[in-house]
């Protein structure tokens, strides 16, 4: 397991490159780490606390990128995209206005928080509006090369970062411009999946093997989905799933139906997320407890999965 968290091999670069450009802005909505401390200490002319204000953060960073700064404004994941709804459509995505937001707590990484605090909804939202790119992270060397490329991309980027720590997948200086990797190869079925579960899918690709059936991996960790690597990585293949800890509609399972449809790719696809049906998680008691509720845990996806395989 990776020593440091997702937040902080994003933030620590993003320290690195403000030390060099003064034009770099950090706009914290209250919110606290080791490596905001070091930032908030040693660059105070670059760091702006707007207090629990998201709306506002929002609205201040957009008028410093206006200026010509190079503006990240962070916070909890479901208050700086779904309480900033009007702010991000008009000034990121109709303005067109270059900034990064950066939201912790991916799916329902505040587990002792409720509903309040998950979020299931924000990759739909998000990827609904153009201009707009979203960055879901998988491991600490990707928010660490998300850090870099969010510093050069024009246009407004979302990254989106769990908080619970997890074993790094990638190794160092891993080249992220695809958008998307197959972490396991396979030529009958894959298991696509996005953000934490991308970890769910590679622990349960083992379980399948040592069972004698055989799936691919593929990470989706990049917004709007590099279609012509999905094409390509799917010619031939029969079956998918897609495999999220968010809201089935306009998730990542719709996104790849998208593609699989608009291209009209003979593969058939099994979705697997949290339906409307299932509605907002109430229980307290950890992630995996909530993932069962969900039918995300680890013997309710391999059931699934080996009938889908099975059908």
């Amino acid at each position: 397991m990776s020593n440091i968290a997702q937040r902080d091999a994003f933030w620590d670069k993003i320290y690195e490159i403000a030390a060099n450009d003064r034009n770099v802005i950090l706009i914290s909505a209250d919110m606290g780490a080791p490596s905001l401390d070091r930032f908030r200490k040693d660059l105070p002319t670059q760091f702006v606390n707007t207090g629990i204000a998201e709306q506002n953060s929002i609205l201040i960073g957009a008028g410093l990128a206006l200026k010509g700064k190079k503006v990240y404004v962070y916070a909890i994941a479901p208050f700086i995209t779904l309480r900033c709804l009007e702010q991000i459509r008009v000034e990121c995505s109709i303005m067109n206005i270059p900034m990064t937001i950066v939201g912790v707590g991916a799916g329902m990484s505040y587990q002792d928080s409720g509903p309040t605090h998950h979020v299931l909804e924000d990759i739909t939202v998000m990827r609904s509006m153009p201009n707009i790119t979203i960055y879901n992270i998988t491991d600490s060397v990707m928010a660490e090369a998300a850090a870099e490329m969010s510093y050069s991309i024009k246009n407004t980027t979302y990254v989106r970062i769990d908080r619970e720590a997890f074993s790094d997948i990638y190794p160092a200086n891993t080249d992220f411009t695809s958008g998307a990797a197959v972490l396991k190869d396979d030529k009958d079925c894959y298991l696509i999946a996005t953000g934490s579960m991308t970890h769910a899918a590679l622990e349960a690709a083992e379980r399948f093997e040592q069972r004698n059936l055989h799936v691919g991996v593929i990470d989706i960790y990049r917004y709007p989905i590099n279609e012509d690597f999905l094409t390509d990585t799917l010619a031939g293949v029969k079956k998918v799933v897609s495999m999220e800890e968010h809201f089935l509609p306009g998730g990542l399972g719709s996104a790849v139906g998208e593609i699989i449809l608009d291209n009209a790719l003979p593969v058939k696809l099994r979705r697997l997320g949290i339906s409307h049906s299932d509605g907002f998680c109430y229980k307290y008691g950890g992630r995996e407890l909530i993932r069962r509720q969900y039918g995300l845990d680890k013997d309710s996806l391999d059931r699934k999965i080996e009938q889908f395989l099975r059908d």
